[in-house]
């Protein structure tokens, strides 16, 4: 048996002893690596079980969630490609080194003027046009064929009626309370996906149910946190995929300036909730052993049938969960979220990809033992090792 054959085997019964939880970060062009990613783990195991997503990690779950086993990877390559611009005949191979930088400049800008087909249009400028309090006054561009676009690839039906779970994560304008949409206890349409991706100034907020929501990236960009409050019995393994990094270097330019700081705001602490998720399961291990040792005639106190209930919720449900980070190439800049062009699409699909099989593979990811709260916590090593000179040119 070849190595491919046993690591696919190998990740097909890990994936199969437990509730399988796709979790999708946002970060607009670069959800393309989401794709890569689902793309193996498709290979290797039937489905998710439930897919989580905030902005366009939610576009890219709804699509996983809302088409049949066999059209999904074909519909979310039919967005990417739908969504991404080709690049003219013959420039592809001159484009090195800064030469790439510019040209991802002026792809970025060209979207922004222009708008990115089947996502978003650009409004026409002056306040005659947009009356105070009109949605064209709140917003640069137009949605609209977002939702076209939602409603040809995804059947919410199937979200709704299915077997995979949907959450997609927004936050409520009026309040500023981060809200779940979440198909396990309400029916979602586009709406719901389109909100959470509703990234203000750009984009107008959406109303549902008489409420006005933004994108869920301005409160916290990743929904891990929602997944890991939720009851479970089962064993759950997380496949964490994150589009920003919080690990990177000291800017030397303003440019550099824009983007860590970028990297920073979205990447939403993603370690401290896998670590507070640590210390919560050891806090509930040494209550649970607590209550074990109090007397008879205090198992009917009220406040210890409370506890006994909240521990109760999670009794037995390890969790693996294996982190993903797109890691951004030396030429990209603060525009790689929202640089639409087809060379960087496929790029990032292909990062998603390679990623991936380097988790499956990894001997260290296949030997992981839980600890003493019953979590595994895996990151997939660093690609950068592995960068060839082309990519360094």
């Amino acid at each position: 048996m070849s190595n491919r054959i046993r690591t696919a085997s190998h990740a097909a019964a890990r994936c199969t002893q437990a509730q399988c939880i796709l979790v999708l970060q946002g970060g607009g062009a670069l959800g393309a690596y989401q794709g890569g990613v689902y793309e193996v783990l498709a290979s290797v195991h039937r489905a998710p079980d439930w897919v989580a997503g905030v902005s366009i990690g939610a576009i890219n779950a709804s699509i996983i969630a809302g088409n049949a086993p066999e059209l999904r990877l074909q519909r979310l390559r039919e967005f990417w490609e739908r969504v991404s611009a080709p690049m003219p005949t013959g420039l592809d191979a001159v484009l090195r080194g800064d030469l790439r930088s510019a040209f991802n400049e002026f792809s970025a800008a060209r979207g922004m003027l222009f708008g990115v087909p089947g996502f978003f249009a650009p409004r026409i400028p002056g306040a005659d046009w947009h009356p105070r309090g009109t949605l064209g006054a709140i917003s640069h561009y137009d949605t609209t064929p977002l939702a076209a676009t939602l409603e040809r690839l995804v059947d919410f039906d199937r979200i709704n009626d299915g077997p995979m779970r949907l959450s997609v994560g927004a936050v409520n304008v009026r309040t500023g309370n981060y809200e779940y949409f979440d198909s396990a206890s309400r029916r979602l349409d586009a709406r719901h996906v389109i909100a959470s991706g509703a990234l203000p100034p750009g984009f107008p907020p959406v109303e549902i149910d008489g409420e006005h929501y933004w994108d869920g990236g301005l409160v916290s960009n990743t929904p891990l946190q929602y997944v890991l409050d939720q009851p479970a019995r089962q064993r759950r393994m997380i496949f964490q995929v994150d589009l920003f990094s919080a690990l990177g270097r000291v800017p030397r330019t303003m440019g550099e300036v824009a983007m860590r700081e970028k990297d920073i705001r979205f990447s939403s602490r993603t370690r401290l909730n896998t670590d507070h998720a640590v210390s919560s399961r050891r806090l509930a291990d040494a209550a649970r052993r607590l209550l074990d040792k109090l007397p008879p005639r205090l198992k009917d106190d009220p406040d210890v049938r409370e506890i006994q209930a909240s521990l109760d919720a999670h009794h037995g449900s390890g969790i693996e969960i294996v982190h993903l980070i797109y890691r951004s190439k030396h030429y990209e800049t603060q525009s790689k979220d929202y640089e639409f062009s087809r060379r960087s699409m496929i790029e990032h699909w292909d990062a998603g990809i390679a990623d991936m099989r380097r988790t499956l593979d990894d001997p260290a990811w296949r030997a992981l033992e839980p600890d003493a709260s019953g979590m595994r916590v895996f990151d997939v090593p660093d690609a950068d090792a592995t960068v060839s000179e082309e990519d360094r040119a």
